[in-house]
């Protein structure tokens, strides 16, 4: 995703941190990889020699429930293994056979199930989509600017399309058809997907535009997503585990983790319900995700064809725009260098991301039950990268932290608004550290008299002052919080 909320607040409980009783174990240099994985945890920072974690402690420190972890090498998954807790009230631990919501890496795999079918010759990627929409037809209007938008911009997030993402909705309540969803019409709970802008100029991420792909794999195929997804992709691929039947049957439910707010609290019913299947629909475990990930990777080298042949995956991964490629984004962390193809995914009570390099058989799946999971699965994937050597992955930022004089620390406490959002800057004998709604305060780290960092959250933070040097806000990559006390 190109688009997350700026701070996540984090209040989860966790009880004991468990290394599972079922655990697989492993040959002994692979237990050994474990262990340093579980053990050097980073940040996108670094400013002095105690700058790694353990997963314990920062699972404390975050409040997550529960993790799930599963490691590609040499084109294999080489472990998998789950940490804490599925469920807190049943003492449920997650096992690497728990399934989390995948949320939007959701979007990768509607990626491929459309593909299959422009591989198929059903759909073509460069085609208006009124062509294929039978039971709903996209309103077309002066934001477009004339032009047509098509199956590749769907998928690359060029559409100029609005809606970002979904809430779900919580169990028993009333679940809106897909027309409605796209009309904005109860009982749906999100506006209606319109134009913003003109397609095929900007990468605007919309799941608005991914339901849209999920009506025409429908319309198409005259059968339930659900259903085609699993005999034309999840299946072919192994996933014989993951679904995106919304609900998930009842069947599978010793085996579903159970969602948690930042506040603390279950989310209601233990985790949302998403008719926006494609977008944000399937239920599944990393060492399924790796799956996908490695025929992907098999595919990309032309050694394998279990959903699309070599050409089709090549032209999948190929950006459209920047990194936006046929869902999926693809870069590189240093010009010319190896390139991956990933996805995060954050749907009420869960996080996760999925990694795999395009250019070798490396990668890592990574859930969490927990809204505060993006806190944590860049630092493991910042572990495995180190603990596997991939090239050119983790880079830090190098940062000289100094101390400043106990008045300034006085004048930048306070309360902010950043885009709605109350920022509170408190000062102790620790310093100054920031609060953004909930409970937990992180400490601010200052590089001059006005720039700061904070570890939790990557991104460029200054303090502004007028004319007269009084405190009026701070900047946070491009945003102005303005200063109200």
């Amino acid at each position: 995703m190109k688009k997350y909320i700026l701070f996540l607040i984090l209040t989860v409980p966790l009880s004991v941190f468990p290394l599972n009783a079922q655990t697989k174990k492993y040959p002994a240099d692979v237990e050994e990889k474990i262990r340093l994985v579980e053990n050097n945890l980073a940040g996108w920072v670094q400013a002095g020699n105690n700058d790694t974690w353990s997963l314990a402690e920062r699972m404390k420190k975050y409040n997550i429930n529960g993790v799930s972890i599963a490691v590609i090498h040499n084109y294999q998954v080489e472990w998998a293994r789950g940490y804490g807790f599925a469920d807190v009230s049943e003492n449920r631990p997650v096992t690497e056979t728990t399934l989390f919501q995948a949320a939007s890496i959701s979007k990768s795999l509607n990626g491929v199930g459309v593909l299959r079918l422009v591989q198929e010759k059903k759909l073509d990627l460069n085609t208006d989509i009124n062509k294929y929409l039978v039971t709903w037809k996209f309103p077309y209007d002066e934001k477009s600017n004339n032009k047509k938008i098509t199956l590749a911009n769907l998928l690359s997030h060029t559409a100029g399309l609005t809606i970002h993402g979904f809430p779900g909705y919580a169990k028993g309540e009333s679940l809106p058809t897909l027309p409605q969803i796209l009309d904005g019409q109860k009982p749906a709970n999100t506006e209606a997907v319109r134009s913003s802008a003109e397609p095929g100029k900007s990468v605007d991420y919309s799941g608005g535009g991914v339901t849209i792909s999920q009506l025409i794999v429908m319309d198409i195929t005259q059968q339930p997503y659900d259903i085609f997804m699993q005999k034309n992709v999840l299946d072919p691929l192994g996933m014989t585990s993951s679904s995106y039947t919304q609900p998930p049957p009842e069947s599978k439910k010793e085996l579903l983790a159970t969602g948690y707010r930042a506040d603390g609290k279950e989310v209601p019913g233990k985790f949302h319900i998403y008719p926006e299947q494609a977008a944000a629909g399937l239920w599944t475990n990393p060492g399924d995700l790796c799956r996908y990930i490695i025929e992907t990777q098999l595919s990309w080298q032309g050694k394998s064809s279990k959903v699309l042949t070599p050409e089709t995956t090549r032209l999948r991964l190929t950006p459209v725009l920047e990194d936006a490629a046929l869902g999926t984004f693809v870069n590189s962390r240093v010009t010319g260098s190896l390139k991956y193809f990933n996805h995060n995914g954050g749907n009420e009570g869960f996080q996760c991301t999925a990694i795999g390099c395009r250019d070798n058989g490396e990668g890592v799946v990574i859930m969490t039950n927990s809204d505060n999971g993006s806190l944590i699965y860049e630092e493991i994937a910042n572990s495995v990268a180190t603990v596997y050597h991939w090239k050119d992955y983790y880079l830090p930022e190098i940062k000289k932290v100094v101390n400043l004089d106990s008045s300034l620390l006085d004048k930048y406490a306070g309360k902010y608004d950043l885009a709605g959002r109350k920022a509170i800057f408190k000062k102790s004998d620790n310093g100054l550290s920031i609060n953004v709604l909930g409970d937990l305060f992180w400490k601010v780290y200052f590089t001059s008299d006005s720039d700061f960092f904070i570890r939790e959250y990557r991104g460029f933070l200054r303090f502004q002052t007028d004319k007269d040097n009084k405190v009026t806000g701070f900047r946070f990559n491009g945003m102005t919080a303005k200063k109200v006390e």
